[in-house]
C-alpha cells in the first residue's frame, strides 16, 4: 500500500514493514528542501503497527547529495535560495536548518528499527541520510563521502553524531576534512556498514534482515534499542540501573503484572 509519493520520495507499507524509496534516479536522487519535507512527512505517516522501516533508492546511486542549484542566486524553483538564506537573520537560518533536519531525525525513534539499503554513491546529504538509519546494508559498489567541508560548509543534517559514534573522533574528522571516498571494504571493516553484499543481493539481504528483526517481541526490541541509544550518555552504574529498570518492566509485562 502506497501512502506517499511526492517530491522524489515514495512511502509504501506491507504489514509491519515500511519502505521509503528515493525515486529520482535520473538525477541520482539529489536532495532538496522539498525532498526533506517529504521525508519528514513519511515519518509522520507511518502506521502504528510498523516495526521496521527500510530506506532505499532507485537507480545506480543512493543519493548524490544536495542539488547544487540551491547555491545559485536563483535557487531551486519554488525554494529559498541558500544565497538568500545566508543573508537572513541567525534565528531564521537556525529555524530553517532545524526544519531540514527533521527529515533525518525520525529514523532512530524507539518504536521502529530503520535499515538503509545503500548502493553506489552516497555523498554529503546522501551520506548523512544513510547515517540517520539504525543499520546500513551496503552493496559492494558503495562509495560514501562527506563533501561539505570541501565546499566550505559543515555537515549539518545530523550526520556528525552517528559518524563519530560509529568510527570515533579521529577517523570521522579525517573523512570529513578530506572529503575522500569510503569504499565498501573500509565501510564494513570499520563498522560503518553492518553488512556488505553484491549489488544484486542487496534487496534480498535487507528482506532477510527485516524478517529477522520481526522475530523478536516488539516491546523487547523497543526497550533494548532505548538502552543502547542511551548508553553513551550514562556511566557504567547508570547503565546498570537502566538495565534493571527496563528488565523490571519486561518481566511485569510478560506475567501480566504491569500497571
Amino acid at each position: 500500500m502506497t501512502l506517499l509519493d511526492k517530491d522524489g520520495v515514495r512511502l509504501a507499507v506491507d504489514g509491519a514493514v515500511a519502505t521509503v524509496t528515493l525515486c529520482n534516479p535520473a538525477k541520482r536522487n539529489v536532495q532538496s528542501p522539498a525532498l526533506w519535507r517529504a521525508l519528514a512527512e513519511a515519518g509522520r505517516s507511518l502506521p502504528g503497527d510498523v516495526r521496521v522501516v527500510v530506506l532505499r533508492a532507485e537507480g545506480k546511486s543512493f543519493s548524490a547529495g544536495l542539488d547544487r542549484q540551491a547555491f545559485t542566486p536563483e535557487g531551486i524553483d519554488g525554494e529559498l535560495s541558500f544565497v538568500d538564506l545566508a543573508r537572513a537573520s541567525d534565528e531564521t537560518v537556525d529555524e530553517t536548518v532545524a526544519g531540514f533536519q527533521e527529515a533525518f531525525t525520525w529514523w532512530r525513534r524507539p518504536d521502529v528499527i530503520s535499515i538503509a539499503a545503500v548502493q553506489g554513491h552516497a555523498i554529503g546529504a546522501g551520506f548523512q541520510l544513510a547515517l540517520a538509519a539504525d543499520v546500513r546494508v551496503c552493496a559492494d559498489d558503495v562509495q560514501f563521502a562527506m563533501k561539505e567541508t570541501s565546499l566550505g560548509l559543515v555537515p549539518d543534517l545530523t550526520g556528525t553524531h552517528p559518524l563519530v559514534g560509529l568510527l570515533g573522533y579521529s577517523r570521522a574528522l579525517e573523512i570529513c576534512a578530506t572529503g575522500r571516498f569510503v569504499h565498501a571494504s573500509e565501510a564494513e571493516r570499520t563498522g560503518l556498514a553492518n553488512l556488505v553484499v553484491a549489488a544484486a543481493e542487496l534487496d534480498g539481504a535487507v528482506a532477510d534482515l527485516s524478517a529477522a528483526l520481526l522475530e523478536a517481541p516488539r516491546d523487547a526490541l523497543i526497550e533494548t534499542k532505548a538502552l543502547l541509544q542511551g548508553a553513551p550518555g550514562r556511566t557504567y552504574d547508570e547503565q546498570r540501573a537502566a538495565e534493571r529498570a527496563a528488565q523490571t518492566r519486561r518481566l511485569r509485562d510478560l506475567v501480566g503484572a504491569g500497571d
